[in-house]
């Protein structure tokens, strides 16, 4: 499945995963993604939000 990431509200990238991938293994995928790692360098990481379920996912990535 394709989810998309999020970065403080803003979609930065879309990453694909297999759709059994659980909630830690998702959140380590996104943050290691080049896009995401862009947006994230150097600013400290607050939340990672992994909504939803199955095909209807989306990872929010909270930075300050």
């Amino acid at each position: 499945i394709t989810v998309p990431v999020q970065v403080n509200g803003k979609l930065r990238a879309r990453v694909t995963v297999d759709a059994e991938m659980g909630e830690e293994e998702l959140r380590s995928v996104a943050l290691a993604d080049p896009a995401v790692a862009k947006h994230i360098e150097g600013k400290t990481v607050r939340k990672v939000v992994v909504a939803g379920s199955g095909a209807n996912r989306i990872v929010s990535v909270v930075v300050n």
